[in-house]
């Protein structure tokens, strides 16, 4: 059984702003003060983690260390099965230090047109994937996955949104997550379901 949160501040160990406002968002209903590791200038550690559930939990314990306050940490990305599950954990970086999806995208679809002329085969299915660990400063740890399937369209669409949002269309949709407004994407996004079990075990 997972344990319950009930402390009143909760640190969200990340130093991207997209995030760190979708994390808040998503808690408002309950009554905890969050704070996020860039507030508190805490340090970001190297993610040297394989997996996604391995950077979440390297992120949340390394931030609990650091001021003694529990930490929610998120590790997400996108995997594009032409690519063989790639970016998937170098999401980010592969935008570089400057934090430029534009960049990344025009990678992506490189890549994917590359991978497509050496086979002769066009698959442009991929998944957003998001773990969310919970971590205590007595070492506790809970994680939570989710996953948002779908497919790839160029060029980008639409200005909502942050990261490989403009080229990600989720199945049963006809617009990207960048055409989608805010709200709406929250209640569908690859954060909201590994939010919904994170909520339900933790936090109700």
């Amino acid at each position: 059984m997972a344990r319950r949160f009930t402390s009143d501040t909760l640190v969200v160990a990340s130093h991207n702003a997209g995030k760190a406002r979708e994390i808040n968002e998503l808690l408002t209903a309950f009554p905890v003060k969050i704070v996020s590791a860039a507030e508190l200038n805490l340090p970001e550690p190297e993610e040297t983690g394989l997996t996604y559930v391995d950077n979440a939990v390297l992120k949340a314990v390394a931030a609990t260390k650091a001021c003694g306050l529990p930490a929610l940490a998120d590790d997400s990305g996108m995997s594009v099965d032409a690519l063989d599950g790639a970016p998937g954990i170098y999401s980010a970086r592969w935008a570089g230090p400057g934090k430029d999806f534009g960049f990344a995208m025009e990678r992506i679809a490189r890549e994917m047109a590359e991978k497509e002329r050496a086979t002769g085969q066009k698959d442009t299915k991929a998944q957003f994937n998001c773990t969310l660990a919970l971590a205590w400063p007595d070492g506790h740890v809970e994680h939570f996955t989710g996953v948002l399937p779908g497919h790839l369209v160029f060029p980008p669409r639409g200005e909502n949104g942050f990261g490989y949002d403009p080229i990600f269309i989720p199945d049963g949709y006809a617009v990207t997550c960048g055409e989608m407004s805010h709200d709406f994407k929250q209640t569908i996004s690859h954060r909201a379901l590994a939010f919904r079990q994170l909520v339900d075990a933790c936090f109700k």
